[in-house]
């Protein structure tokens, strides 16, 4: 018995120190320390509250889906953030969209920082595009997320209008803006630019590494806003030649931030426990070729538009053929890339300080290469003028 007990306290011991390992090994070279960069990566000054909560659309219904016969509604649980600080309000929204087969958990760490620094964050986990969804993920539901988009909207502007909720005179409805990984950055452009499926309350949005190959310009010119695209050039899932590369061509006014060695799963919060791997693509790939099925070739691009509106039906993108797949940059590091990114063009696009925004585009034109060797800038945008200190406070 006394050996059976020893056993068991060395097997304990060991796969403590396993899991210790697997949790703090493998760290990502930090930001060089008195950097912008550095600066810009800290969280912001605002404590942060975290809120679970459902909503259901009632209006639209869910369509069925392999042996799910669908439902009257479109339930969308959700995790919002908010500073818990209301006197420097009202603050902007932003609405996050998740990716295939994936959830709102993926975005949690982004979230967390944008509320920090003074900004209130939802993110859904959408019906039929999840990891769990009934039937299966469904890659073709896309089309119905922008209405969840513009759905969770109407909610958070009903609640800062509500003198009994927590968000009461939080939101601005002014400064609204769509960001999302992947199938959610499709999403996010969707509800953006489409003529049918946008809502004119975002004025701002950013894909991360989202499909574009199936527009063609005409799409972005139905009503231009400012739009960046944060993609990696070894992304194997939405592969950066066919999706992020046109972006400043095709876009009015549009920016790509191209990060050197970024995979497509680096983006999202779970890849932390991939650093260990070559290229967190490979269990990437796997996960949205066995979700996908055997329908991953049948074209569906005719539910978001007519060849007039800029939809190319004849498009195609090599999802997941790059064979071998190339050594990607830690995970972590990757995150740490885009906390930067997404805060600071935000923060361009919403502060209310013309000095912040300005320093704010400054560094993505110039300095973030300059600090982080990764990344490099590419629009036809023109540069902000260089502002005197603003007379208002962020």
């Amino acid at each position: 018995m006394k050996k059976i007990l020893k056993a068991l306290l060395v097997l304990s011991v060991v796969l403590g120190v396993a899991f210790w390992v697997l949790a703090t090994g493998k760290q990502p070279e930090p930001f060089i320390p008195g950097t912008e960069s550095a600066a810009r990566l800290q969280p912001g000054p605002l404590a942060v509250v975290r809120v679970e909560r459902e909503y259901v659309d009632a209006s639209r219904a869910t369509d069925a889906n392999g042996d799910y016969p669908g439902a009257s509604g479109r339930r969308l649980e959700t995790t919002l953030w908010y500073p818990e600080d209301k006197q420097a309000a009202p603050y902007p929204l932003l609405v996050y969209s998740h990716g295939f087969s994936s959830s709102r958990q993926e975005s949690e760490s982004l979230a967390e920082y944008m509320a920090s620094h003074g900004y209130i964050v939802i993110a859904p986990t959408f019906p039929l595009t999840n990891m769990r969804a009934p039937g299966g993920p469904r890659v073709q539901d896309v089309v119905n997320q922008p209405g969840d988009v513009k759905f969770l909207i109407d909610q958070l502007l009903a609640a800062s209008e509500n003198a009994n909720s927590a968000l009461f005179q939080q939101v601005d409805a002014d400064r609204i803006g769509a960001l999302g990984l992947s199938l959610g950055g499709l999403t996010s452009t969707l509800v953006a630019f489409h003529p049918q499926m946008r809502d004119p309350r975002i004025t701002a949005a950013l894909s991360i590494a989202g499909p574009t190959f199936v527009f063609t310009d005409v799409f972005y010119r139905h009503h231009p806003l400012p739009f960046l695209m944060l993609a990696g050039d070894i992304d194997a899932i939405v592969p950066w030649e066919d999706n992020a590369k046109p972006v400043p061509e095709q876009v009015p006014d549009g920016e790509l931030i191209t990060l050197h060695g970024a995979s497509h799963a680096g983006f999202a919060d779970p890849a932390a426990a991939m650093r260990w791997l070559s290229n967190p693509d490979a269990i990437g790939c796997w996960i949205v070729q066995r979700s996908m099925g055997d329908g991953r070739d049948a074209s569906w691009y005719d539910l978001i538009g007519p060849p007039e509106m800029g939809i190319n039906y004849g498009a195609e993108s090599a999802l997941c053929t790059m064979d071998p797949l190339p050594s990607a940059m830690n995970p972590l590091r990757q995150q740490m890339l885009t906390r930067v990114i997404v805060g600071s063009f935000f923060d361009r696009e919403f502060s209310r300080s013309v000095a912040t925004r300005s320093a704010a585009d400054r560094y993505l034109r110039e300095v973030l290469a300059q600090e982080l060797t990764e990344g490099m800038y590419e629009s036809s945008r023109p540069a902000m003028l260089e502002a005197l200190p603003t007379v208002s406070a962020d």
